[in-house]
């Protein structure tokens, strides 16, 4: 039997229809625009129930998506949080589960493969804006220097090049009196007194604008509202109207007097009501109203996965996390609970609110499954997508439990413990490696984990924590104190 070929103008209309039908495929792919807010507590937003600070961006976001309820970071502290969004790993199989020190020879490593990597070789435009936190600093001496143009995203402004520089909120964003500035940010553009958290909503609305014609993937990563707390000076006002400042752990802040203020530590370290606290989450607001604007404006609005967390709990020096038990550093709720609101109009209902159980490790398979991009094999992935929870609260994650692995050398400055940690539906373990001891909370009837169940509860408790041994094997894990 012969075959003959079609005629050369039949090939070339089959070869348009197949061009076609991949043009019409990027064009329906969704842009994605994924905001991480630094250390803000689960209950500080308006839409959280929250009545002091002023959130009408996010509310209005919440009113057009998904709100969670039941939300987890993979860490109570940032490094571990970064590396597992990127990758859709654990920190324990990544290898980062602790803060990385500003000369730390640990970094995100190039052999895993990351989200924005993915939607790059899918035909995305990949920025990312603000802070990166996946590496030590040639400043300080650190000789592995790892950079998000080194992990998929071919656009970068705004990141560190230095430690931290926590508190150096305003232009020229030099940190006490060293002499250089820790960003990438070369010249300002708002003004002489630009403020951080302004600018990089500025460089995400222009990306966005850039970027307008083809689908994008943009990693928006404030430094705010971390401390050293440090708002606005008109914001902080309006918020010192509102409550007068609970009463301070301090009596001088250097970060006033560095500036040639008068010390006035209510500024920054009242416990709660903090107007400092409020200014810093209204600029992040604004910022979110300028970016729904923006998309808007563009007609891009309703093929944009719009989403806002944090990376983990509030600081308890700073902040309440009630009704939830501590805070930033801690496995108890107030450190791994945080805020999520997740808006895709047309493809996600508006205004719900679900209790199903998500974990940021999720967002790598749910993104790529929400942009019909397969997984590469050769990554192994920990989340699940939670793309039928999206479209469809009452639907549950397939998964029996999440777990939690955080070891350290010493007791975090801020409470944090060695330690790890299941949750299994409502019940919750904590097992502390210092001491070996166990306790465990039915969060159903407890969400402040007032009560340990351990000795009441036995059965559940070895359940538990035979799950949580056989999960730290499955991964490699150990209670050895981290690289740093």
């Amino acid at each position: 039997m012969r075959f003959r070929l079609a005629p050369v103008r039949w090939r070339w209309h089959y070869a348009l229809l197949i061009l076609a039908f991949f043009n019409d495929l990027q064009a329906k792919r969704p842009n994605i625009i994924f905001i991480l807010a630094d250390d803000l507590g689960w209950a500080e937003l308006g839409c959280y129930g929250n009545h002091f600070n002023e959130t009408p961006h996010l509310d209005r976001l919440a009113k057009r998506g998904v709100r969670f309820t039941n939300a987890y970071t993979s860490a109570p502290v940032c490094s571990p949080y970064r590396a597992a969004f990127l990758t859709g790993q654990y920190p324990a199989r990544v290898g980062i589960l602790d803060y990385l020190r500003p000369n730390s020879e640990n970094g995100l490593s190039p052999s895993h493969l990351t989200l924005p990597e993915m939607f790059r070789d899918a035909g995305y435009a990949t920025g990312m804006i603000g802070k990166w936190h996946l590496s030590g600093y040639k400043y300080h001496g650190a000789t592995k220097v790892v950079r998000p143009t080194d992990h998929g995203f071919e656009w970068n402004i705004g990141s560190e090049i230095k430690g931290v520089g926590n508190g150096a909120n305003f232009w020229p964003y030099i940190f006490r009196t060293q002499p250089i500035r820790w960003l990438d940010l070369p010249d300002q553009k708002l003004g002489r007194k630009e403020y951080l958290t302004d600018r990089l909503n500025h460089e995400a609305v222009q990306f966005i604008e850039r970027n307008k014609s083809k689908p994008f993937f943009l990693y928006l990563s404030h430094y705010a509202p971390h401390s050293i707390l440090n708002g606005k000076p008109e914001l902080v006002a309006k918020y010192r109207k509102k409550h007068v400042p609970g009463k301070s752990t301090r009596e001088r802040c250097y970060l006033c007097q560095d500036a040639g203020f008068k010390g006035d530590p209510q500024n920054h370290w009242a416990g709660d009501h903090n107007p400092h606290l409020g200014a810093m989450l209204n600029s992040i607001d604004d910022g979110v109203g300028l970016i729904m604007e923006k998309l808007g404006s563009l007609g891009l609005d309703q093929n944009t996965i719009l989403i806002f967390t944090s990376d983990n709990g509030g600081e308890t020096n700073v902040t309440s996390n009630a009704p939830l038990r501590g805070g930033k550093s801690q496995l108890y709720e107030g450190g791994i609970r945080v805020p999520l609101i997740v808006s895709w109009p047309g493809e996600m209902p508006e205004g719900e609110t679900t209790s199903q159980l998500t974990i940021n490790v999720d967002f790598y398979p749910t993104l790529l499954d929400a942009a019909v991009i397969a997984p590469d094999r050769k990554q192994s992935l920990d989340g699940v997508s939670v793309l039928g929870t999206w479209r469809d609260p009452r639907i549950a994650p397939r998964r029996d439990a999440l777990h939690w692995h955080y070891p350290l050398e010493k007791p975090h400055f801020l409470g944090g413990r060695s330690g790890g940690a299941i949750r299994a539906g409502d019940w919750k373990l904590i097992e502390y490696f210092d001491n070996n001891s166990l306790e465990l909370f039915y969060l159903a009837n407890d969400p402040g984990e007032k009560t340990n169940l351990a000795a009441k509860h036995p059965a559940k408790r070895e359940e538990l924590f035979a799950k949580l041994i056989q999960w730290r094997k499955a991964i490699g894990a150990t209670k050895d104190a981290p690289k740093r």
